[in-house]
């Protein structure tokens, strides 16, 4: 099967592609947290400003599960989508260009040119139901090669979002020396019953799809579509707000079709409209990769509990949440301020878990004052 058909089949980057604005780094292998190893590995990584000579004006962006290196900047070969951070990456913005060099790196597992499931293996066959356990530690780990690779012994700042907050969390705890500052939005210090078991059922969704093949679907012309875009509509509900949905959306018909006589409801057609997007840009192998590392989230594991981890930050933290998150409720960034001794930013937003994605003002003031020294 041609390279092509698979591309569209796994919805991930290979080489050969288009490239876009993407730039790689081959590091050596990795000993991972939970056992095994991965030979090599390769991020896929895009940058906006300049360094500086002294090479102190580095600021890593860390993106959420979905995300990708491509933070902003418009549609184009090697890019299906826009930046998914438009309006804070740039000159005169939260993360200004003319002052900082911006680094965005697909993550360990990502499917845009980084090393995942749909890479290849050393025998040249995809990694599929081979790739191994991975956590977030693994994945910064692999960015402690990347920094280094780059050049840059430490960041002024570490930010991220979702899975990002968890990195940016990560970063600072596994190289307290090598981080100035950490800015964590919308994420938790570990991750709750009620996340696990919410993202449990999307690894399910996948898994059940009589074309996952245990993992090894790539030569296959459909692929697990069909559970990867269930586990795409239980997310995507988790990143929005009830109230949201039930004053755009209400009982609306699709097409004035009457559901009860073979018509959809409109919030339906929405999902199903969040579920193609994704589909054509993502790897089901990486959805249940990442998601599994996201379950992994704690960061007392091995440190003597939450407390104890803490203790280990030298970075001078800011710490954000959603007021309307559901799926990472603003307690729990509350809570990590709370243990860290520094008030929370609560950005205001009817768009739930998305509200550090689109709230763009409220997260532009808060950089600003977060990076303003």
């Amino acid at each position: 099967m041609s390279g092509a058909v698979r591309h569209r089949v796994s919805g991930a980057w290979r080489p050969g592609d288009p490239e876009g604005d993407r730039k790689f780094v081959d590091l050596p292998g990795i000993e991972l947290e939970l056992g095994g190893a991965l030979p090599g590995v390769r991020l896929a990584y895009e940058t906006w400003g300049t360094l500086s000579p002294a090479r102190d004006n580095a600021v890593l962006v860390l993106h959420a599960m979905t995300g990708d290196s491509h933070a902003t900047g418009v549609p184009g070969p090697g890019h299906p989508t826009g930046g998914w951070w438009e309006g804070v990456i740039g000159p005169g913005l939260g993360l200004d260009t003319d002052r900082w060099f911006v680094v965005c790196p697909n993550v360990l597992g990502g499917c845009q040119g980084s090393t995942g499931p749909s890479s290849p293996a050393p025998d040249g066959a995809p990694w599929g139901s081979r790739w191994p356990a991975t956590t977030i530690r693994d994945q910064v780990t692999v960015e402690f090669g990347f920094a280094d690779a780059l050049g840059i012994s430490s960041w002024a700042a570490v930010v991220g979002g979702s899975m990002g907050g968890m990195r940016a969390l990560e970063w600072a705890l596994c190289a307290p020396d090598r981080v100035e500052r950490m800015i964590f939005m919308a994420a938790a210090a570990e991750a709750s019953a009620d996340q696990i078991g919410t993202c449990s059922i999307q690894i399910d969704a996948i898994r059940s799809d009589p074309r996952w093949f245990g993992g090894d679907y790539y030569d296959d012309p459909v692929g697990p579509h069909v559970g990867m875009g269930i586990a795409r509509r239980i997310a995507h509900l988790t990143y929005r707000t009830a109230a949201e949905v039930d004053i755009r959306f209400a009982r609306a018909w699709q097409d004035d079709v009457d559901p009860l006589l073979g018509g959809r409801f409109a919030v339906e057609s929405y999902l199903q409209h969040a579920e193609d997007g994704l589909r054509e840009r993502f790897d089901a192998g990486t959805y249940v990769a990442l998601t599994e590392a996201m379950n992994s989230h704690e960061i007392g594991r091995g440190r003597g509990g939450t407390a104890a981890a803490l203790k280990l930050l030298r970075a001078t933290p800011t710490i954000i949440g959603v007021d309307s998150d559901r799926l990472y409720p603003v307690h729990q960034q509350v809570d990590l301020a709370g243990w860290l001794g520094v008030e929370p930013v609560v950005l205001r937003s009817e768009r739930g878990h998305d509200g550090f994605l689109v709230e763009v003002d409220q997260v532009n003031a808060a950089f600003t004052e977060a990076l303003g020294a």
